[in-house]
């Protein structure tokens, strides 16, 4: 193309993600243009471009210039003060009706307040959460835009169309006004940090409980992306546990140290989850154990003091049938607090979720993408006011028919010693959702006792305050 030539998309960040969704966008006969301060970022662009519509900008007025007004113009930076930076740059070259959308993983609260900054100056602005990975973006991701319904209203046609698509249908969605679309995508990764953790612990039970070898674990989590847990993330694991380090003979996962990183998404999800008084114990559990993984040396020093894990006693083929089924429990766990979370915040934050259309766009192109997503659209098709999904018939049919799987499991592992913390959290959390009366009546008399907080009655009305001890 030439250099006067105009595009309808411009693309802020040219590092994979964002190269990869606007080399999607070309694909599909859109003009699109991408910034990056980084020139061999822009070279990259440009070399994969081709004869597609695409061209990388290394000056961002230039940039500016080359798209079609309004302007529409996505960020792919990364979170807090670099996305509020790129916001200040391109404030004073943009002219009011034009379009900002932060892709990124923005935290919510950041995002309710550009909403509102740049609503004061005449700017359309979206967050939208993006997920998908680097094969997502390029192939076709889920997207959740929230924000401006009018700026979006102008994107969806190129949005529907590079979407991940399942049955015909793009992974994409009006997800809600405000930033709810950068909320749904933090719980989205609250649900693929639950999960990966109970896949790690899955490795862990049969790695140091059954002894099996890398081939026969592998064999395991290539069975199960072939039955009803089938997942992207089971996916991936499968293929983990067929790659060997380049030049050896042994797998690569053996040599990754076991400290994990994280970005924070996770611990967001589980902060934002205790303001809403919404409990997400897999999620949180999960956050927690990345943060207990990098304290490698306490961990060393404490395995040198305590006696380590026992073999489990059992048929190792009967045991990975309840594994599998403990595994499916703790999965569907895992979704439905992250569905209760939405719930409560929809309408704490008048969000006016739709939790089917939620569930909708997660079936492709995401992480957390599974088989099970087709019961929740299900369960939130048939009854949009589903308070909880564990609720829903269907699913506690599944639940029911698992108990045994995850009660055979956890139980010996605890006799084992190995640590389960997610499938323990997973389990508890679901006695303790099933119990009609929970023991929260003592916690209230403690409270009583010692603070004079007051408890209330079964039957009667009002607050009542005991001097549980006689003054002497």
């Amino acid at each position: 193309m030439s250099t006067t030539d105009k595009y309808a998309f411009g693309m802020i960040g040219l590092g994979v993600m964002g190269r990869s969704l606007l080399l999607n966008m070309a694909d599909h006969g859109f003009a699109v243009a991408g910034h990056d301060k980084d020139a061999g970022k822009v070279s990259s662009l440009n070399d994969e471009a081709g004869e597609r519509k695409a061209k990388g900008f290394g000056d961002v007025k230039e940039f500016i210039q080359s798209l079609t007004t309004p302007r529409a113009i996505m960020m792919l930076v990364p979170a807090g003060k670099p996305v509020d930076s790129v916001i200040a740059e391109l404030s004073p070259l943009l002219d009011k009706g034009d379009i900002l959308i932060d892709g990124g993983n923005s935290l919510f609260t950041d995002t309710n307040r550009r909403v509102e900054e740049l609503e004061a100056v005449g700017l359309h602005f979206f967050g939208m959460g993006v997920s998908g990975g680097e094969e997502g973006a390029r192939k076709g991701p889920s997207m959740m835009p929230g924000g401006d319904k009018d700026a979006y209203a102008v994107m969806k046609p190129i949005f529907e169309a590079i979407a991940a698509k399942v049955d015909g249908v793009p992974c994409v969605t009006y997800i809600g006004p405000g930033a709810s679309g950068h909320f749904v995508k933090m719980v989205h990764n609250g649900i693929e940090y639950g999960i990966m953790q109970l896949l790690a612990e899955t490795y862990e039970v049969m790695k140091k409980g059954l002894g099996l070898d890398n081939d026969a674990m592998g064999k395991v989590f290539a069975d199960w992306s072939e039955g009803r847990a089938q997942s992207f993330l089971l996916d991936i694991t499968k293929d983990i546990f067929k790659y060997k380090a380049p030049g050896t003979e042994h797998l690569l996962i053996d040599d990754i140290k076991d400290e994990a990183r994280a970005k924070g998404t996770g611990k967001w999800t589980s902060q934002s989850a205790m303001d809403l008084q919404a409990p997400i114990p897999t999620v949180d559990t999960a956050v927690a154990m990345r943060d207990l993984s990098k304290y490698k040396a306490l961990r060393t020093k404490a395995a040198g003091i305590y006696s380590g894990a026992q073999a489990i006693d059992a048929n190792a083929d009967e045991f990975v049938e309840a594994l599998e089924q403990a595994f499916y429990f703790t999965m569907i766990i895992s979704y439905a607090q992250g569905m209760h979370m939405l719930a409560n915040a929809s309408v704490e934050y008048k969000y006016d979720l739709k939790l089917d259309e939620i569930a909708k766009i997660w079936r492709g192109g995401c992480i957390i993408r599974s088989k099970f997503l087709e019961n929740i659209y299900g369960a939130y098709g048939k009854n949009p006011a589903l308070e909880h999904l564990l609720l829903d018939a269907d699913v506690a049919a599944l639940v029911e028919a698992a108990l045994p799987g995850i009660r055979k499991v956890l139980s010996a592992a605890v006799s084992a010693g190995i640590a389960m913390p997610a499938y323990a959290a997973s389990l508890s959390y679901f006695d303790a959702f099933r119990s009609e009366r929970m023991p929260s009546n003592l916690i209230q008399a403690q409270r009583d006792y010692f603070g004079a907080h007051t408890y209330e009655l079964i039957g009667k009305e009002g607050t009542f305050h005991t001097q549980w001890v006689p003054k002497s």
